[in-house]
């Protein structure tokens, strides 16, 4: 029970017992508003409480407000007699190796500034302590308590209260340092609005508006270089993009318990010998080309978590740093083709007349022995019994294609990749190895049968189609032909509606092959699946929308894995001043001529070479680097 006139908090405020109603209500009073020396009188309040309300301050009997508030100011005074007391205090209570002992109580900590803990000065002691460098209050329980800091603690606090007492000088300091390319290695927290613009997270920087800077991503990220505080390997352009550089976390179900049909044989997994998620086998039985598929749509139902967030993907990200799935990456043990004895498919067994054209196309739920290869171990055994009608195969469909129009483009490409720990990249050329072909032509198959079988049987499908380039007659050989056919091409179009994909040479066609790294083949193994489980299909509204959804995710990506291609391509410059290389003319302009570079996969415009031909070789190196703006200028090696 309170007494009258004792000291209380009520609202972080002193105030004094006034009143005692009964055993569990009280009146407390406090002043509002002080007195002025303009002649303002003070403004006195009173509230009914209840003891829950207040905290006890001191339990002996205070004179007035005005006496507590009076010691108060006096002690929260720079240099008071109190805040001398408390700094003296504070030094014998740390312990020998500067650290704070146990919590102290209020009352004991008064006693050892005052003698004893006087009403009138409680609320000034209470406020000097609180206000202070060091000591930290630990209230508990309805009681209060004070923790002294440690001397680490309280440089960080003194720092703290100089930075926001002078924050417009120190600003000043700063800009002007930042004009000037002389920041101090603690400048890089005042630089959190660059980092935001440079990595695309707002288009606004109020440091480089200070500056007068231009306020540009580009711009931004030249500034963090230029500052050392990001490094030439930064690579924002994922983040700018607004994808993530981390792969899925939701994992998937382990596959349903359901009737399959176990396809007798082995079939062939093959690709890069650095692939880590094969999502597709191909296998010939003497009768049907089989094309198995990864089948992540035995669980993942249209419109579901983990749908939804493929959707938001789009694809799966492949940047030189390494791969951020579609997928999380714990679902590829489980739905990845060959990387268990047995492996879950959703297979197309395809039916091929002489000249290679489908003359069916089934969709089964399969179990599959897939032996992995990498392309240069299928091009060894391309003559054996297993591999041999595949190549067949594979040339066959190539000559239907190009009867039919096809338009093929190829480039040397090259391998980007960057070590994880020194972050030095290296950039190989690749192969053009014949397996590539089998599987290109075996999964363009799959596609051309799979639209069939949609179409056959009425499903909302997304179905890829390309209108007919106009191709020019004086197209030339080599490369800087390969660049105007490329030049030709129209965009592709992805719809419900079958139409014809004129760059293929195929009458109807959709992707499939890739449901575990490609949002549009995913979709499609839904609808396959909801089909053959005799489910309902996804209408062709919702099958627009979600294909436009994922569609937009998945150009995304691409755009961030060329300009992550692009940046990295540059850092190895950078990390090899002392680069040539051979580049092809590809085509003549009046001012610059296109050039391309095979040993780095890059095409670069070129000033003041309009005698060379098409297709001539000249040696180039290194001019300049503007890494912000992904940009490179070669001149010719005399």
């Amino acid at each position: 029970m309170f007494d009258k006139n004792i000291v209380v908090l009520y609202k972080n405020v002193p105030a004094i017992v006034k009143e005692i109603i009964d055993k569990e209500k009280f009146v407390v009073s406090w002043c509002a508003s002080r007195a002025t020396a303009s002649g303002k009188k003070a403004v006195y309040s009173e509230q009914k409480v209840r003891e829950k309300d207040v905290v006890l301050l001191c339990d002996k009997k205070a004179s007035n407000i005005d006496n507590l508030l009076n010691f108060g100011d006096e002690a929260l005074k720079e240099n008071s007699e109190v805040q001398n007391q408390i700094k003296e205090i504070h030094e014998l209570l740390l312990s020998d190796d500067e650290t704070a002992k146990a919590e102290v109580s209020f009352e004991e900590l008064a006693s050892l500034l005052r003698g004893e803990l006087l009403p009138d000065e409680s609320w000034g002691i209470y406020a000097a302590l609180k206000n202070s460098f060091e000591f930290k209050e630990v209230s508990a329980d309805g009681k209060i308590k004070f923790l002294p800091r440690s001397l680490e603690e309280i440089e960080e606090l003194k720092k703290k209260s100089y930075e926001k007492e002078h924050a417009e000088e120190i600003r000043a300091e700063f800009i002007d340092r930042l004009k000037k390319n002389k920041l101090l290695p603690e400048d890089a927290k005042m630089m959190q609005d660059v980092e935001a613009l440079a990595l695309g997270s707002t288009d606004k920087s109020k440091t480089l508006r200070d500056a007068g800077f231009k306020e540009t991503p580009e711009r931004a990220h030249k500034l963090l270089i230029d500052t050392g505080i990001w490094s030439i390997t930064r690579n924002p352009y994922p983040l700018r993009w607004g994808l993530s550089m981390k792969s899925a976390s939701e994992g998937l179900d382990s596959p349903p318990e359901e009737e399959r049909f176990t396809v007798p044989g082995v079939s062939y997994a093959i690709d890069n010998a650095w692939s880590t998620d094969p999502d597709d086998a191909i296998a010939w039985d003497g009768e049907y080309l089989w094309v198995h598929i990864a089948d992540p749509a035995s669980t993942v139902l249209p419109d579901s978590a983990i749908d939804k967030i493929a959707r938001g993907r789009g694809a799966t990200l492949y940047i030189p740093e390494g791969a951020a799935r579609m997928l999380s990456e714990d679902c590829l043990e489980e739905y990845a083709l060959g990387l268990k004895e047995i492996s879950r498919a959703l297979s197309f067994k395809i039916k091929l007349n002489e000249n290679c054209e489908i003359v069916d196309c089934d969709v089964l739920k399969t179990i599959v022995d897939v032996k992995r290869l990498t392309y240069e171990k299928a091009d060894e055994l391309k003559d054996s019994p297993e591999l041999k009608p595949l190549f067949d195969i594979a040339k066959r469909n190539f000559e239907r294609r190009c009867k039919s129009g096809a338009v093929n483009i190829s480039f040397p490409e090259v391998h980007i990749s960057v070590d994880g720990e020194t972050k030095k990249v290296e950039i190989t050329q690749m192969s053009s190895p014949e397996s590539s072909a089998v599987v290109r032509e075996a999964m363009l198959l799959a596609g051309e049968g799979a639209a069939k079988f949609a179409f056959k049987n009425g499903l909302p499908f997304p179905f890829i189609s390309q209108e007919a380039p106009e191709i020019p007659k004086d197209i030339p050989d080599g490369l800087a032909g390969q660049f105007r056919l490329r030049k030709c091409m129209r965009k592709r179009s992805v719809n419900v509606t079958p139409s014809s994909h004129a760059g293929l040479g195929i009458g109807m066609y959709s992707q499939v092959t890739s449901p575990l790294r490609r949002y549009g083949d995913l979709i499609s193994h839904e609808q396959l699946r909801a089909f053959l489980d005799g489910r309902e299909l996804i209408n062709k509204d919702d099958m627009l929308m979600r294909m436009s959804e994922g569609d937009a995710a998945a150009q995304a990506a691409k755009k961030a894995e060329r300009n992550s291609r692009m940046h990295w391509t540059l850092v190895y410059l950078l990390q090899n001043p002392e680069w040539t290389g051979e580049a092809i003319c590809l085509d003549k302009q009046a001012k610059q001529s296109i050039f391309f570079i095979p040993s780095l996969g890059m095409e670069t415009a070129i000033s003041g070479q309009g005698d060379v031909e098409l297709n001539e070789k000249i040696t180039v190196k290194v001019g300049k680097i503007d890494l912000p703006n992904l940009e490179c200028i070669f001149t010719v090696c005399k």
